[in-house]
């Protein structure tokens, strides 16, 4: 690989790197956001924004100019394409983040309700895809990766439940349906977070291997 292209991909790597951290701290706070029931904590996260949206747009930027000065081939070619991928799912994470915090605002001018599952446990689940795919991708560790993909199931799984709870719930007591679809719109972000973080480990595998994995069942991470 040619020096300048080496450094070009080394600037880049920390450029997706700063991105996932930046994503991660929004995310952690948007969850706190509803956790404490904190307007101003939620508005830091919607202000936030801008500032992805520029990494993003900057990273983009840069791994065309490496596309069209280098013309990448096989691996580095893989490498730049990975990297414009987990480049818009991370934006997007940080979308979804912005999404939960508007919640917030709502929820804290209404009455403290219990939540009807342990939020906490499925925000730390979702926060734990998100952290290992990025470590997946820091590192080329397939067998990290392979564990998020895992670890979507158990998240979708919750999921489902928490959707077939609530809707019973809505049924029993329509005086709390907008409570409701509030907590079932941020249930809904945190799975598309899931699914965001499942995209960068199976981008991670096809980084490191060559192989489309999407649409397929689960490989086992020996084979």
């Amino acid at each position: 690989m040619p020096v300048r292209l080496l450094k070009e991909f080394e600037k880049l790597k920390a450029s997706i790197l700063a991105l996932g951290v930046e994503v991660e701290r929004q995310l952690r706070l948007a969850v706190q956001s509803i956790e404490t029931r904190d307007p101003h904590l939620a508005r830091q996260v919607i202000d936030g924004d801008a500032r992805i949206d520029e990494m993003e747009v900057d990273l983009e930027e840069d791994c065309l100019k490496a596309l069209a000065l280098y013309q990448p081939v096989a691996h580095d070619l893989r490498f730049l394409v990975s990297v414009l991928k987990m480049n818009n799912d991370l934006e997007r994470i940080g979308d979804l983040a912005v999404n939960i915090a508007k919640r917030a605002l709502p929820l804290a001018e209404t009455p403290p309700m219990a939540m009807p599952f342990d939020f906490q446990t499925i925000c730390e689940k979702t926060e734990e895809m998100l952290r290992n795919s990025l470590e997946a991708m820091v590192r080329f560790d397939t067998d990290l990766a392979y564990g998020v993909l895992e670890a979507d199931d158990t998240v979708d799984d919750i999921n489902r439940k928490i959707y077939r709870f609530v809707e019973e719930e809505v049924l029993k007591t329509p005086q709390n349906i907008t409570y409701f679809i509030h907590l079932m719109g941020i249930y809904r972000q945190l799975e598309r977070i899931a699914d965001h973080a499942t995209n960068i480990a199976e981008d991670v595998i096809y980084l490191a291997k060559g192989e489309i994995i999407r649409h397929r069942e689960i490989p086992s991470p020996h084979r």
